[in-house]
């Protein structure tokens, strides 16, 4: 039976100017010695051009998009569609981060669709769910997490779930300093499978690589990855320093 994939995604978001961009990600290429490891950028659509080139022809490291716009094309003006995506060989597209359900009020409803436009288009969605502090204070996060992920992922085959890569942000976590523990991570993560299992059966919910995604630094990511449910990192801040990604990519 295949196994679920090592994952260390990094989510550079609104970082890096082109030329900052193309030196970061040449020192990842030249830092990441594990193979075994699915390693993922996350960049600005400024980027995904350049990233391109830097990264073709390494079968394990690839690019992923930050956003793409639920509609095929048409007057939209300063989105992205996801066929501009496949035109410069995007792989992964990051769906539902914290700060676009926050800032951008992207719910279930949109980002269904958008889930969906990704798949068509054969990228692979990074779809992210998670809770503020005041909803894990209240004991009610396994509550607001399965539902973000069945009101936007449910209506998908089998097939087309497992595309989909899990991200669990705490969002009480994500800049802040402040990170779950790694049995905290574990128990969530845990809790997602359980409910992919309930839906799609074992085998799929087997299949289904679960990143955590708050404040995942080199200090914990070995830790945090040594939970039998946690199979890698989205990474922030740690991401802009190739050195700091690469120790997180070597933790496994």
């Amino acid at each position: 039976m295949a196994k679920r994939k090592k994952i260390a995604a990094g989510n550079w978001k609104m970082n890096m100017g082109y030329e900052e961009g193309r030196i970061l990600a040449r020192k990842v290429v030249d830092g990441v010695v594990r193979s075994d490891v699915t390693v993922i950028l996350g960049v600005p659509f400024i980027h995904l051009k350049s990233m391109e080139n830097i990264l073709g022809g390494i079968s394990n490291i690839h690019v992923a998009a930050q956003n793409c716009h639920q509609e095929e094309g048409g007057a939209y003006t300063g989105e992205i569609s996801a066929s501009h995506l496949t035109s410069v060989g995007t792989s992964y597209v990051i769906l539902g981060h914290s700060e676009r359900r926050e800032y951008f009020g992207e719910g279930a409803a949109l980002l269904a669709k958008k889930t969906d436009i990704v798949l068509k288009h054969g990228m692979k969605p990074i779809f992210c769910c998670g809770e503020n502090l005041e909803i894990r204070e209240k004991g009610t996060h396994v509550k607001l997490v399965s539902k973000q992920i069945k009101d936007a992922l449910f209506h998908l085959s089998d097939e087309d779930f497992r595309k989909v890569v899990i991200a669990y942000e705490p969002i009480w976590a994500i800049g802040t300093g402040v990170t779950a523990s790694a049995q905290q991570a574990q128990d969530m993560h845990k809790d997602i499978r359980a409910l992919i299992a309930k839906k799609y059966g074992a085998e799929t919910a087997d299949l289904t690589s679960i990143l955590y995604g708050g404040s995942v630094k080199p200090a914990n990511a070995k830790e945090l990855f040594a939970m039998p449910d946690v199979d890698g990192g989205l990474v922030g801040g740690a991401s802009l320093k190739a050195g700091d990604f690469t120790q997180i990519v070597a933790a496994f």
